[in-house]
This record gives structure tokens, C-alpha cells and sequence, in this order.
């Protein structure tokens, strides 16, 4: 009895010593079957094969009423802001691809013009909060008439943006009022803060502004860059957070704190900054791949909070998945950053973990991401795509 427990006992002892030793050999090749070159996801010219399986899911959803509207209930019912991101996401993805292939612009170009035209509509028929998240009724703005810098930039930029393709004389008139009640509502406030939500600025909101006024300095000859540079001075001095350096997220229009740092949010704020002011942008993004990069054994994620910062799960965060702390909302934009800042090796991680934990499904030509919904396939469908709208505003 006590020789067969022995026996048992090494025998024991032996396979897991062999499921150690295999597992140590094998767990860090796992990302080798998800690991393909970066040019299959985003490419300096022309329009990788993904992408373009990207963009014909999502040109199909534009082309059925019926599905588009499904899916957007859907996104609604979490989170109303996802439905009119969506919408910016997109338009941001075709007119790249747009510059990227000319021959195909007017394509992408009847797609875009309808997606303006809706939003616009949407907005008009039934006021800013239909796609605000529902708190924002639960005060009233400081600055009244109420209007969200969430709304007020994108739109603005998407209007510049699909200028910038092709210009459009109905777009010039809307995208320079919005872009001056913008500014007066800056030069009001002594931080330049303007409310997305009652009381509550988004840094996020703020850098898609500025980047619109450097689209229409571009296109009208206008020079906003005294505005910008004067943003950007106050918040070197106020939003940046003290122990990494990176700008927070969100504050009260007196300049108070209300989110540090945020996967989410420094991203795409160092996406938009690069066409502002792109030393500032390059510091904002080393110091997020430093804070909120993550690599494990070849896969690449990021997290939604430095570790000297405690935040919670919220709607913009996603699930947070537990020990590795990896968060979709933040992986998704850092995709955008990755490839924005040419960081090919943190890109093609990132690019491994989609593939392995995102669900991808191929068919009929049309890609999507099971685990994502429609404004994350925008989202991504941007980063394999971005570019040549950046480049065309930093010539000189």
C-alpha cells in the first residue's frame, strides 16, 4: 500500500514537473499562432485586406436600414454615446480610405454625407441628449444655452474631415459657427474648459476640438493657432497628473479633478494632439505606453489606470479582465495611438490579442469582432486606416 502511494506520489511529482516544463515552453510561443504582420492590419499606402473587410461590414450596416437600426438599439441600451461615436468613427475611417484610393472616394463619399446628414437630424429633431448619457439630465449646464463640447467637436470634425476629401460648400457655413461658439465658450473660461456634461470636461472632448480648428485653419485659412497653443500651455499647468505626468481625463469646469488618467481617454487625446502640437503628443503617448501598455507572453493590451491611480469599471472602461487588469475600452484606442505613432512592435501585440480574445468572423468578405458591437469595429476599422487626413493637415 505505502510502495503504491510512493509510486503514485512521483508519479505525481513527474507530470507536473512535465506540464511545468512544457507549459514554460509553450505558453510564450502561444502568440506565434495569433502574431501576423502589421501591414495585414494597417499599411503606410493603400488599404490592407482587413480593413477593407473592416469597412465592408460597416458599409453594409449603412446600406440596411433595418440591421444599422438593430445594432444601434442595441449600442443604446448600454451607452447612447457609442450610437453618435459610431457615426465620427466612421466617418473618420472613409475619408481616410477615401485619400488613400481616390478612385473610390465618391463611394465613400455618398456613405459619409448620409451619415452626416442623419446625425445632424438626429440632433436637430431631438436636442443634445439623445446622445448624452442619461446623467446629463440630472443637473443643468453651468454655461447656458446647455451644448456638450462632446457633440460640438466631432461633428465640427467630422464636417472638416470630409471637407478635406472633397469640398462640400453646405458644410462650411454649420462647421464655422459650431467652431465659434466653441471658442467663445474657451475664451469665457479662465482653464478654456467647456462642459460635455453638466459640470464635467472631458480632455477627450477638448483635443477633437482643437484638432478640428487645425482641419479648418487647412481648409479656410483661418489661424486658430493662438487658441490652441493657449489650451495646450493651460494644460501643461493644470491636467497633468502629478505622479506620471499624463493628462487626466475629466474635470469640473473650475479646473477640480474628477478622473485621473485614463486608457480610454490619453489615447486618442494623443492621437488628436499630434496635428496641435506633436512634441507634446509624442510625450503624452510614451508616457501612456509607459503607464497603461501592458505585453504578456506576446500579447498586447492596455489598461484603463496607471497603478498609482485607483478608478472604478465604468461604461468607457469595459470589462475589466482580473490579475492582468486589461481593459477593451483601452486596448481599443490604444490600437488607434499605436499605429498613429508608427509603434510597430506595441501594434502588432495589440493586433495578436484582437485576434486571440475578440472573436473575429470572416464572411462574405465582411469582417467583425464578436466581442466588439459597431462603434468598436469603427474604432478599429480607424486605426487600420488612419493617416493620410493627418498628413494632409501637417504639410505645409
Amino acid at each position: 500500500m505505502n510502495f503504491n502511494l510512493k509510486q503514485l506520489a512521483r508519479r505525481g511529482v513527474v507530470a507536473a514537473f512535465a506540464f511545468t516544463l512544457a507549459a514554460a515552453i509553450w505558453l510564450p510561443c502561444v502568440h506565434f499562432c495569433f502574431s501576423k504582420p502589421v501591414s495585414d492590419f494597417h499599411q503606410e499606402s493603400g488599404i490592407s485586406s482587413k480593413a477593407r473587410q473592416l469597412a465592408a461590414h460597416q458599409l453594409h450596416l449603412w446600406t440596411d436600414p433595418a440591421r444599422l437600426q438593430l445594432e444601434l438599439n442595441k449600442m443604446r441600451s448600454s451607452n447612447a454615446e457609442w450610437d453618435f461615436m459610431g457615426r465620427t468613427f466612421l466617418v473618420w475611417s472613409l475619408v481616410d480610405m477615401g485619400l488613400r484610393e481616390p478612385q473610390h472616394s465618391e463611394h465613400y463619399l455618398q456613405v459619409i454625407d448620409k451619415i452626416i446628414r442623419e446625425t445632424l437630424k438626429v440632433e436637430e429633431e431631438q436636442g443634445i441628449y439623445t446622445f448624452l448619457m442619461p446623467y446629463a439630465k440630472g443637473n443643468p449646464f453651468k454655461v447656458m444655452p446647455a451644448r456638450s463640447l462632446f457633440l460640438d467637436g466631432e461633428v465640427a470634425l467630422i464636417m472638416g474631415a470630409r471637407r478635406m476629401l472633397k469640398e462640400e460648400p453646405a458644410y462650411i457655413l454649420p462647421m464655422t459657427e459650431r467652431l465659434k461658439l466653441i471658442e467663445e465658450r474657451l475664451k469665457l473660461n479662465p482653464l478654456m474648459a467647456m462642459e460635455s456634461y453638466p459640470d464635467e470636461c472631458w480632455t477627450f472632448d477638448h483635443a477633437v476640438a482643437l484638432a478640428a480648428y487645425k482641419v479648418a485653419d487647412r481648409l479656410d485659412g483661418t489661424d486658430h493657432s493662438e487658441l490652441c497653443n493657449r489650451w495646450i500651455a493651460l494644460a501643461k499647468e493644470h491636467l497633468l497628473d502629478k505622479q506620471t505626468g499624463v493628462l487626466i481625463s475629466s474635470y469640473k469646469i473650475d479646473g477640480t479633478p474628477i478622473d485621473g488618467p485614463e486608457g480610454s481617454t490619453i489615447w486618442m487625446v494623443a492621437h488628436c494632439l499630434q496635428i496641435v502640437d506633436e512634441p507634446f503628443a509624442r510625450d503624452q503617448y510614451q508616457r501612456a505606453r509607459k503607464e497603461l501598455g501592458r505585453t504578456v507572453l506576446g500579447f498586447g493590451y492596455g489598461v484603463e489606470w496607471p497603478s498609482s491611480w485607483h478608478g472604478s469599471m465604468d461604461v468607457d472602461s469595459g470589462a475589466i479582465v482580473p490579475l492582468l487588469g486589461a481593459s477593451a475600452g483601452s486596448s481599443g484606442m490604444a490600437l488607434i495611438a499605436a499605429a498613429s505613432f508608427h509603434d510597430d512592435g506595441f501594434l502588432q501585440q495589440l493586433l495578436s490579442s484582437l485576434d486571440m480574445a475578440a472573436f473575429p468572423v470572416e464572411k462574405n468578405g465582411q469582417l467583425k469582432y464578436c466581442a466588439s458591437n459597431q462603434v468598436g469595429d469603427a474604432a478599429l476599422l480607424y486605426a487600420s486606416v488612419l493617416g493620410p487626413l493627418w498628413e494632409r493637415i501637417r504639410k505645409p
